[in-house]
Order: C-alpha cells, then structure tokens, then sequence
C-alpha cells in the first residue's frame, strides 16, 4: 500500500495537472486513469480508508470496468456473486426473480457484493499505485475556480489542522454527496420529483437464497417505500430502509436500532428472513437522498458520479455510475488538456453522458412504487424482448450499444396504456406519491 506523506512534509503549495476532491469511486477511478496517461493526479479523501460506506452492491456493467482498472482479481476475492435481483411485494403472493443473464447482452451475467471499506480501498490503493498522489485525512475546505488560464486552487486542511493549497490545471468534484463544487456555487437543487430517508444497518445470522441465488440482493416493498437485502461473502448482510420522508419522522426520539427493528416488522417476508439474525452493526440514517446540480461542468472542472445527482439506490446504479462518470470523464480531462480546440466538443460529450445515466434510472425511480410498475416488475412479459431489455437496465447496460432504446419505449407505452386503463388507480397513486415526496424538516426527521 501506498500511504500519503504526513502534512508536516508536504510542501506548502502542490502543482499537479489535475486535482481531485473525493476517494470513493468515482474520484480513485479518475485519478488511476489519469496517473496511467501521465498526467500529475493529487487526490483528496478527507477520511482513512479503509472506512465504512453504504452502497454495497454492483451491477454487471460493472465488471469491464474493473477489468480495465485491472482489479477485478481484487473485487472477486472479497465479493459475493450476485447473479440476479428479486423483488417481493405484500400485494402479490409470488417472489420475482430477474437474472442477469437473461439480459440482451449476454456477456455480463452477474456482479458482485461488496464490503465498500474493501471495495474503495482496493480502488483507492490502485490509484496510488499507478502514480496518483493520494493524500488521506485531508479535506478539501475552499475552491478558486480558474478562470482564462488561470489554475484553479483548492485549500485543504489535514487532520491536523494544518492547511495545504493545491493548484491545477482542472478540477474533479467526485466528493459524493457532499457536492463540494455544487454547493459553492449554490448549484445544488432538491429534486422536486422524488424525496426518500433511509435507515440501515448490518446483521449476522441472516437467511440467505440456496446454491447459486445465495447472493441476489432482494428488494423487499412495504406500506411506506422499501427494503435492501444484500448478502456479503463475509456472512454479514447489510438491510436497508428506504423510506417517504414522513416516515422516518414517525422515531419520536426512539432509538435508531429500535425503530429500524419496528420498520422491518411491518413486512412480513424480511422479518422472516431475519427472525435468527443478529444486529452487528449501528444503525445509521440519512435523510432527503435526491438532489442535482444545475449543471455538470464548467470550463477546467467536472462533477463526477453523486457530486453531480443522485436519486435513489433502488436499482444499485451508484458506483456503476461513479466510476462510469469517472471513465468518461478522464477522457475528457484528456483532450481538454491536450487538444484544447476539442475541448467544447469534449464537455458536451460529458454532459450527455452524465445525464443519461439519471435520465434512464429516474423513469423507473419514480415509478417504482406506483401499482401498475409493481405490477409490471411481478409479472414481466417478453414480447419483443421487453423483458431482456428490462433486465439490460437493470443490470446497468445503458451507456453501450445494446438495443434496449426501443424495447423501453415499448415499456413505456404500455405502462401508459395500462395507467390509463385503471385511472382511477393511477390518479389516486399520483396524488400520493406526491404527498409522500414532500420536504420534512431535518430536525424533526431526526437522523442524527
């Protein structure tokens, strides 16, 4: 392992070509990228990995980007094989099952659980190795954005205490849901269309699948959103609730392990699968998950993964997005810097880019809890391979070539149709959800 040179050490300003605030995935993938093409990377993680992140399961568009990085050997010896997603609902009296092979493209038939302390190490600890310079426990505090030729320069300050300036050439904001860039220029926006809190927490003990489908994560509904179960190889399963905003106000001061134990009541089957399970982990809670930034560059900078959006973790998409943000964007970073008549015509190649990963994920986002999606997901169809397509999405085949343009619009179409046809239902639904969506005070949601 590489460790950063201690702030006492480092040099008062550094120089580099690129900077980047943020070494979860999306930062160290950029970071590895650009060190191997020359460039000179610093990289800015304000904690020590390893350390605790949520997030733990990858979808298969993950895997060849692993391979590219050139860990996938490294995630595979820590990670669960995750071969398919299950869905179980109180309104249907079946388990859905989705395996990713039945996807249009046939090459990327399953993913992995991951711890995110291992994960993000392992990708962090690459990025050094390829000749980044990492530097832990420190935190970026103040940005100078660059403007005609000038570097931009970010003050950082290390765990003790002292401050460091770092100037460069062009910024990377992977700083997650920090939004680093986005809140210095007040470009961060709540998303108007969707609000959710969550509460989680790892158990020992858990029951899992059989034989192969031990490792599918199973999305669990329930009266008030839903539920994450994900196995990991350790033998921890990490469960999650992913709730309406009033909901979580709902705690009245009980404690957090208390009142995620009384939620996982509420749905029968997850109780079941946890009735010999043992919390070994606290129980966490963040509120108000969905936001944008009004834009996703500007002229010698990119917001990269959740520094730009984030939505919702119902279908994983977010470290497939992180590090995908992060492929592309290096790309971008490297034509601006060595062919800067390309450069326009690079930013928006990113900007499509990075919007159309929210784009095809919020469809279905917002319409995951409405009756007639549910009933969709628990009783697919196939016709003209709606179903395979489907499945593309859900296992993060959205930025590559496969066919699935069509066969979504067909689904589309018929979730319209089949909307239209129980109205009554669809108009009670929508009045709901928005309801449901609408901003709670952050004290009285009480997620500290």
């Amino acid at each position: 392992m590489t460790s950063a040179p201690s702030a006492a050490a480092s040099p008062q300003v550094i120089d580099c070509d690129v900077v980047i605030i943020g070494g979860g995935p999306a930062g160290s993938t950029a970071a590895a990228l650009l060190a191997e093409r020359g460039y000179q990377v610093t990289l800015l993680e304000k904690a020590r990995h390893p350390r605790f992140h949520i997030g733990e399961s990858l979808l298969p568009a993950n895997l060849p980007l692993l391979e590219r990085l050139g860990v996938a050997d490294q995630v595979k010896a820590i990670g669960m094989e995750k071969w398919g997603a299950e869905f179980e609902s109180p309104w249907h009296d079946h388990k859905q099952t989705f395996e990713f092979a039945d996807a249009l493209d046939k090459t990327m038939p399953m993913a992995y659980q991951v711890r995110r302390a291992e994960f993000d190490e392992i990708l962090i600890r690459n990025a050094a190795d390829k000749g980044a310079r990492v530097i832990e426990g420190c935190q970026a505090k103040h940005v100078t954005l660059g403007e005609h030729g000038e570097p931009t320069q970010v003050v950082a300050r290390h765990d003790d205490g002292s401050e460091q300036t770092l100037r460069a050439k062009f910024l990377l904001d992977a700083s997650g849901r920090d939004t680093f860039v986005g809140n210095h220029l007040n470009a961060k926006q709540r998303n108007k269309k969707h609000n959710s809190t969550a509460l989680y927490a790892h158990f020992t003990g858990a029951q899992r699948n059989d034989g192969k489908a031990a490792g599918n994560i199973t999305i669990f509904w329930f009266e008030h959103g839903w539920f994450w179960f994900i196995p990991l190889a350790d033998g921890a399963t990490s469960v999650g609730a992913v709730t309406w905003p009033y909901y979580l106000k709902r705690r009245n001061g009980r404690a957090l392990d208390e009142f995620l134990q009384d939620t996982i009541d509420l749905c029968p089957p997850l109780r079941q699968r946890l009735q010999h399970a043992t919390l070994a982990s606290p129980v966490e809670a963040t509120g108000n998950f969905s936001y944008r930034c009004d834009h996703t560059h500007g002229s010698n900078y990119l917001l990269l993964g959740d520094a730009y959006a984030f939505i919702d973790p119902v279908f994983s998409s977010g470290v497939m997005l992180a590090m995908q943000s992060a492929f592309v964007g290096a790309d971008t970073v490297d034509t601006c810097l060595s062919n800067p008549k390309r450069a326009r015509h690079a930013m928006r190649a990113f900007d499509r880019s990075m919007r159309l990963g929210p784009k095809t994920f919020s469809w279905f986002i917002y319409r995951v809890t409405n009756p007639t999606m549910r009933n969709m997901f628990m009783a697919p169809r196939n016709i003209f391979r709606i179903k395979d397509a489907l499945l593309s999405v859900l296992a993060g085949d959205v930025f590559g070539d496969t066919p699935i343009r069509s066969r979504l619009l067909l689904f589309k179409g018929i979730y319209y149709t089949a909307s239209l046809i129980n109205l009554k239902r669809t108009v009670s639904a929508w009045k709901r959800r928005k309801t449901n969506i609408q901003v709670v005070d952050s004290n009285d949601a009480q997620t500290n």
